[in-house]
Parts: structure tokens; C-alpha cells; sequence
């Protein structure tokens, strides 16, 4: 009898988070079928996507609220399907508010239920463990401080790492990246990342170009690398670069996130998972985000750490700037980019940091999160 997984991303990291989990598992058990909501990523390795992912990937509460209708009849025609056709497990990857929804509803008919990265109850609303107690099986952690709060409260959990710290190699190969993008070795390149959602390109487009027209007039000869991932978000920033009405060497690129990072001298990025993976890069940075003013006035109530970058969270302190919403200004960030490029010191430090990070979180993520699903198929 074929055994069936169900499993739920909601995003790009998540695609890329299921598609390991779904190549190590098949290393096992070729046997597998996976069923669910995935990306190019995951359903390049077989995965049947029921959906298409880009319907989950809406982030922030207002922009969520505008997509509230159609996000609650998929999340409950997914269930239907899932209960109809029960799998032997489920596996949510990130997502948590549609994810634990789902896990809570098939827990409670005995389908075993894992959520693959733990949402961020050690920055705001901590009182969601006691939620998610009732909606999981077990937990599947990327972070090391992370298993302590899920102990605390008795709900099972195994750290496993983060699968970018195995990908990425230790020492970043700059020359490599800068010939993959034809660019001079010795050129000052600066690394742009909006975002991967269009919400998220649209509240910082506008910004980061303003932001690239100061730093060239301090700095010439630098140039620009903006990834983005989708026709969408190329377009909402080029009409970013038309209103400005500027001519500036920034390249645009279709994907190349890593390639653009890896070659640069320095990293402006919007927080999220990019963040992380500029610091396995060991990239300076300044960590930016804006978003609508309601849905920031709720989330800065319910911050429970000083920042939110999640390089500086591994950390434990304030590693690099971050300019959140009405500090996220031209001139500030800047100035910021500036005085971390003028400041080789604080680079070498900041590097040491972000190798420190990568050794912790180095942990064959993959093939441990592989044996602990694997454990509730026994």
C-alpha cells in the first residue's frame, strides 16, 4: 500500500524548505507520494500541487484581510480533499496561520501532524505555543534557542538546523559570483533585495531607488543588482526606476538572489528569510522593512525582542543595522550603508559573527528532519 504525505508550503523559502525535505525522505522511501501546495521546487521533485502556491504568499495583516475570502474557501476545500482523501501524514511548512488551521482540524481526526519551522513565538505572540500544542505532532525547529520554549510548554520538538547553512559553503566564492554576472572584480556592488512579494516590492521599490541615487552620489562608481523573482515584481520596480526618473547602473535580474548577494561588497534587503541568507554569506547588511501603518501599529505591540532581523536574533544583539518603517528613509539607510563600507573593522567582526551563526545552524537539516518525519511513519 503507497504511503501519502501531505504537505503544505506557503512561499518561495518554503518551496525550497519542502523540496529538500521531499528529496531526503525519497532517499529513504522512493515509495512516498507527496500531495499538497508546492512550488517550481517541489513539484519539480514530484510533489501534486493542488493549488498554486502564489495564492498563500500574501503577508502582512491588511494585505491579508483584502485576500481573506479566497484564502479561507482553498484552506477549507484543501481539508475537504485531505479528509476525504486522509494521507498517513502531514507536514506544514512555515504558513503557520494556515497551516495549524489545517494541522489542528487532521490532528483532531488522527492524521499525525508536523510543522516544519517554528513560527516566530520567541519575537511576538508567545501565547500561540499553547495553539500550536493542540494542532501538532511534533515540531521541527531551524533555530537552537528554539526547542526550550516548545519543551517548556511539553510539546514535542527536534532542532534540525537550517538547510541554507549546509547548501552554503563557509567561505563565500565573490569571484565566482562576479563572473557569473560579468562583473569587474574590482567593482563596489551593492545588493538590493525588495522583497519576493509583490506587497513587499511595492512598499520598498521607491525607497531602495532613492536610496541607490544617494549612495552613488557619495560613491560613483558602485553599482546595483536588484533579484527579483517574478515578471510582477520586475515591473512594479522598473515603474519604481521610471517615477524617479533616473539613470542608474542597476542591473535587474530575473532570480540570481544568491548570485547578486554573493558578489556584492554589501546587502540592502527587506527582513526575511533573505537576511539569513546574506549572513551565511557573511555580507554586511542593513536590514530594512515597511509596511502598511495599521499592520505595523499591531506587530509593534506584540514584539517581544528589540529587533527583528533574523541575523541579529541568532545573535542575540544587534549584529547590523536595522530601519523599520519610519526609520526606513533614504537618508538613514544610507548612512548606514556608508559607514559600514568605510568601516573595515566592524566588517571583520560582523563576518566573524555571521561564521559563528553558520557553524550552529550547519546540522544535515535535511536528512534529520527526513528521520524525524520518518519516525511517525514506523
Amino acid at each position: 500500500m503507497t504511503t501519502r504525505i501531505a504537505i503544505v508550503a506557503g512561499e518561495a523559502s518554503g518551496d525550497l524548505l519542502g523540496a529538500h525535505l521531499v528529496e531526503a525522505l525519497k532517499q529513504h522511501r522512493p515509495d512516498i507520494e507527496f500531495l499538497g501546495i508546492g512550488g517550481p521546487k517541489m513539484i519539480s521533485l514530484g510533489v501534486k500541487s493542488l493549488y498554486p502556491i502564489e495564492r498563500l504568499s500574501v503577508r502582512g495583516y491588511i494585505e491579508v484581510i483584502k485576500h481573506l475570502w479566497g484564502l479561507l474557501k482553498l484552506r477549507r476545500n484543501l481539508l475537504k480533499h485531505l479528509l476525504k482523501n486522509p494521507p498517513d501524514l502531514f507536514i506544514g511548512i512555515d504558513a503557520p496561520d494556515f497551516n495549524f488551521w489545517l494541522e489542528k482540524k487532521l490532528k483532531n481526526k488522527g492524521i499525525k501532524t508536523i510543522h516544519y519551522v517554528s513560527p516566530s513565538v520567541w519575537a511576538w505572540r508567545k501565547n500561540r505555543i499553547k495553539h500550536i500544542k493542540k494542532s501538532v505532532t511534533e515540531i521541527l525547529a531551524l533555530f537552537p534557542f528554539e526547542p526550550a520554549l516548545y519543551q517548556k510548554a511539553n510539546v514535542p520538538v527536534t532542532y534540525v538546523g537550517h538547510p541554507l547553512a549546509d547548501i552554503l559553503s563557509l567561505v563565500p566564492d565573490v569571484t565566482g559570483a562576479r563572473q557569473i554576472l560579468k562583473l569587474d572584480a574590482n567593482a563596489l556592488v551593492v545588493a538590493m533585495l525588495p522583497g519576493s512579494r509583490q506587497s513587499e516590492v511595492a512598499q520598498h521599490a521607491e525607497l531602495f531607488v532613492q536610496v541607490a541615487k544617494k549612495i552613488q552620489a557619495e560613491l560613483p562608481h558602485a553599482l546595483f543588482l536588484v533579484p527579483l523573482i517574478t515578471r510582477e515584481t520586475r515591473k512594479i520596480f522598473e515603474q519604481a526606476i521610471f517615477k524617479e526618473a533616473v539613470h542608474l547602473p542597476m542591473h535587474l535580474l530575473f532570480g540570481h538572489a544568491h548570485d547578486a548577494m554573493e558578489a556584492a561588497n554589501i546587502v540592502v534587503v527587506a527582513s526575511g528569510t533573505a537576511t539569513l541568507e546574506a549572513a551565511l554569506l557573511k555580507k554586511p547588511m542593513v536590514i530594512t522593512y515597511r509596511m502598511s501603518k495599521l499592520s505595523w501599529q499591531i506587530l509593534k505591540r506584540m514584539r517581544l525582542q528589540p529587533y527583528v532581523g533574523l541575523p541579529n536574533i541568532l545573535a542575540g544583539k544587534f549584529v547590523v543595522p536595522e530601519l523599520l518603517q519610519d526609520d526606513a528613509t533614504p537618508e538613514k539607510i544610507t548612512e548606514a550603508v556608508l559607514s559600514l563600507l568605510s568601516d573595515k573593522a566592524r566588517q571583520a567582526s560582523i563576518e566573524q559573527e555571521f561564521t559563528d551563526i553558520h557553524h550552529a545552524l550547519r546540522q544535515n537539516t535535511a536528512q534529520k528532519a527526513a528521520v524525524a518525519v520518518l519516525a511517525h511513519l514506523a
